[in-house]
């Protein structure tokens, strides 16, 4: 898909004061051709994971962001924040916090509009505007809408306004404070709309100098509203103090009658180019939002004896923590990689697992799986019978166990490192609920056997199914479409990271496909040749001697 040249780094959805549902933001962003935009609702984060989903392999990047609420010596102050986490405990624990803080408030405003004679309960408020951060936008337009008042501005000027005898200021923390919990959440701290003050030069500087003490990034210099001078003001102001511009439109919808998302009025335009400075600041700060690293497991992250060596737990400890997506990837089902994960501690943010060599994508946030593919139970009884008439052990699988016909040495040898349930019956088929993610042929002999077999399940297979070695005694059997490129492909589209910026690390033939299609791909030096052929860096240690820290290296 081509990379489109405009993004809108500020936008609002129903879940505040805007009037389309993140959903809706996502259908129209494209119609509106943007390649990017950032769902920054004042003070929630409700609407990201909605938006994220429906942006799903469109191509178009949802950005996880946030709009604060803050006061400065009198005066409302907004500050964005830009790719925050935004499921990270602190963060939500914060935002419950000011939830709760929020609802009190909004229950004493319904108070004093019914002891003012508008009788407003807080559930009827609630009911009519299921899901949204509750402003006085929502209270002025149910005045409106109940006939209590004839327009918006009467409701204003009569109930809710800053001089009307209804309002209650909300509770804020300060420009300092936002920018203070942006960091901790990982994002980009950056003031918005800053002509909107109608500050003096003087007092505007003066609060820039204290919020880029305090850790700002950025200047909202390109906005709906600006003309060409005021732009320049803000832009001279940004390259006084070090500081990266972004631009937005501050879309909310019909809220903001004749604004429209990227366009604002329609002169407005922000280039990707001011996506990518911020994208390249978080990389040199360490930061990794829009970075990830697929593993294989046995040979490249783990040494012989299945270990992970503290120093490469730290560094992937290190690289999640800042934002990165760290991905195992591994011929092993899903039980067996869980169990290994979880003994090791590395179900953490953002972590996913391609199991079966490519054929189960799963979410290990969500606990649910994001893709599969399985093989057809009337080719499963062609390879098994073929295994069979060959002499050959061949095995497959139920979601959570493994089906043998035979308790053979070569199913003992499996079981070793993967351990799963065993079941053992001479008709697998029979007993089969689902179709199986993969068949798995093993030669304990080496890979003669396998290869003959191999070549007898060629014209068999057809177009549906193709076979690959996960290790020279094993011969992995899967549908063509399964494959840990192309699962790597998916994940990164479903992310919303460039392919470019992904680093894959293997050992063996069925790691090719995923070196082939990283930005990086990288081979252990104990490596097969025909997989440090297929890599762009070959690791100068082996896996037994921390060589899977040199991929940490490659980030920047």
């Amino acid at each position: 898909m081509k990379t489109l040249q405009t993004v809108d780094l500020h936008v609002h959805s129903n879940k505040s004061d805007g009037s389309f549902t993140p959903a809706e933001l996502v259908a129209h962003a494209i119609e509106k051709g943007l390649s990017a935009f950032a769902l920054s609702d004042h003070d929630t984060a409700d609407g990201i994971d909605e938006a994220k989903e429906a942006a799903k392999g469109t191509g178009l990047e949802v950005i996880p962001a946030i709009e604060f609420s803050t006061e400065y010596e009198g005066k409302d102050i907004h500050i964005l924040g830009l790719y925050i986490d935004h499921k990270g405990q602190a963060f939500q624990k914060y935002l419950q916090n000011f939830r709760d803080s929020r609802d009190l408030r909004n229950r004493k405003m319904c108070q004093k509009l019914t002891d003012h004679g508008v009788p407003v309960s807080y559930e009827a408020l609630t009911a009519r505007f299921p899901g949204s951060v509750l402003t006085r936008a929502h209270y002025a337009k149910f005045l409106l809408e109940e006939g209590y008042v004839k327009s918006m501005t009467e409701a204003f000027e009569r109930y809710v306004g800053d001089h009307a005898p209804c309002f209650l200021p909300r509770e804020k923390v300060t420009p300092a404070q936002a920018v203070k919990l942006i960091l901790e959440a990982g994002g980009l701290p950056v003031l918005a709309h800053p002509v909107l003050y109608h500050m003096s030069d003087a007092r505007l500087d003066k609060l820039v100098a204290e919020l880029k003490d305090a850790g700002l990034v950025g200047i909202e210099a390109i906005y709906s509203t600006y003309n060409a001078a005021e732009e320049r003001q803000m832009r001279r102001l940004a390259g006084k103090y070090g500081l990266l511009i972004t631009g937005g439109s501050d879309f909310h919808g019909t809220t903001k009658p004749g604004l429209d998302l990227g366009t604002g009025y329609g002169k407005l335009f922000i280039p990707y180019d001011i996506l990518s400075d911020l994208k390249t600041y978080l990389r040199e700060k360490g930061c990794y939002h829009d970075r990830i690293i697929f593993s294989d497991m046995d040979g490249t992250l783990l040494d012989d004896k299945k270990q992970l060596s503290p120093e490469i737990y730290d560094k992937i400890m290190d690289f999640t923590g800042k934002g990165g997506h760290f991905v195992l990837s591994s011929g092993r089902p899903l039980p067996s990689i869980l169990e290994t994960a979880e003994k090791l501690g590395l179900i953490l943010p953002g972590t996913y697992i391609i199991s079966f060599n490519g054929a189960l994508i799963y979410d290990c946030g969500q606990n649910k799986s994001l893709q599969e593919l399985r093989v057809p139970m009337d080719y499963v009884q062609k390879v098994l019978q073929l295994a069979e008439e060959m002499d050959l052990h061949a095995q497959t699988y139920t979601d959570d166990a493994i089906i043998s016909p035979k308790d053979d040495a070569e199913v003992d040898y499996y079981r070793q490192h993967i351990h799963l349930p065993l079941i053992v019956n001479e008709d697998p088929v029979s007993i089969m609920k689902k179709d199986p993610f993969k068949l798995l042929m093993i030669s304990l002999e080496g890979k003669e056997k396998l290869e003959a077999f191999r070549q007898a399940l060629s014209p068999l297979a057809g177009d549906l199914l193709h076979t690959f070695y996960s290790s020279p005694i094993y011969l992995e059997c899967c549908v063509k479409e399964a494959s840990k490129g192309n699962a790597m492909r998916f994940l990164c589209d479903h992310l919303h990271i460039p392919i470019e910026n992904s680093i894959a690390a293997g050992d063996e033939a069925n790691d090719i496909s995923m070196l082939e299609a990283a930005g990086t791909g990288v081979c252990m030096i104990n490596g097969n040749e025909n997989t440090k052929a297929a890599a762009d860096y070959i690791t100068k240690d082996d896996n037994n001697h921390n060589g899977f820290l040199e991929i940490f290296s490659l980030l920047h």
